[in-house]
């Protein structure tokens, strides 16, 4: 079971270094369902090991130019408060109810990154930063909410500077690593008051995501935008789904209606995706190497 938990934390990392994200809702699964903990251990040990790859996965990131410093700051200050106020909350809240409103949130946000239309506003230029305003209110909702599910939030974190901010989805995948990296932190400073954590499982996942998240981010620079952007997007389905699936009752998923409507859902999101790719060119967004 050791080398499934390794295999599986070395694709932590490889997701955050790849879509500056991912990471909770990866971690938090193999933690529950592969090592056994139960999910307030588990949301809170992902914190740790989420903050701990990001922190690494940064440097390459940052070496090749792909990171907002200002935004990346601001937004994370902003959500470490928000994300401690959402780990000591959580407290008072059960690991099912967490994980489900976890699952919800991926799903539409998912939704988010698959349904761009043509006519949208063109990314903002690799050097452009945000209004400060836009990312102190987008920082603190995150926060707030990552905070509360154990979630980095990436999976909001990068649709926020992507779709919200206009920024280059590559330049977006290398800031939200910053801002995950500071608020997984705070929000597992709010979840340590209530929980203990098997540091040795911690240690011994962390170090295998980092390796991970070193490989993903020799990729991030060279995967075409769109393409990183569609793959992030269902990525995140598959996964909010899946924890889905482990957390609802059974009669909910024996209805019939359930079924129709994922079926439903999944044939629009296909045609959605085709058809947007039909229309937007498949090269590669380059980003000036050193730029900040």
């Amino acid at each position: 079971m050791i080398t499934f938990i390794l295999a599986a934390s070395v694709l932590i990392g490889i997701s955050l270094g790849i879509l500056g994200g991912g990471g909770s809702i990866l971690t938090v699964p193999i933690l529950v369902y592969l090592a056994g903990q139960d999910s307030k251990e588990a949301i809170a040990t992902s914190l740790f090991v989420v903050g701990v790859t990001s922190l690494v996965g940064l440097i390459p990131h940052a070496r090749a130019g792909r990171v907002r410093w200002r935004t990346g700051l601001i937004f994370g200050t902003v959500a470490m408060v928000g994300a401690y106020g959402g780990g000591r909350l959580a407290e008072y809240i059960s690991g099912t109810v967490l994980l489900i409103a976890f699952a919800l949130m991926m799903l539409a946000t998912a939704a988010a990154m698959l349904r761009r239309k043509r006519g949208d506003a063109a990314p903002k230029p690799a050097h452009t930063e945000l209004p400060v305003k836009h990312v102190i209110v987008e920082g603190l909702v995150v926060g707030a909410v990552t905070g509360l599910v154990g979630s980095g939030g990436g999976f909001l974190v990068v649709p926020a500077l992507a779709l919200l901010g206009g920024l280059p989805m590559s330049v977006a995948v290398g800031t939200s690593l910053l801002v995950i990296a500071m608020k997984s932190f705070s929000g597992l400073a709010g979840h340590l008051s209530g929980v203990e954590i098997d540091w040795g499982m911690a240690l011994m996942v962390t170090a295998a995501a980092v390796v991970g998240s070193l490989i993903g981010s020799r990729f991030a620079g060279r995967i075409p935008q769109e393409t990183l952007r569609t793959a992030f997007g269902w990525f995140v389905v598959v996964m909010g789904v899946f924890v889905l699936s482990q957390n609802l009752p059974h009669a909910v998923w024996a209805s019939p209606l359930t079924w129709t409507g994922l079926g439903v859902a999944l044939a629009a999101g296909v045609t959605w995706t085709t058809a947007r790719r039909r229309r937007t060119p498949r090269t590669p967004e380059r980003i000036p190497q050193g730029v900040s």
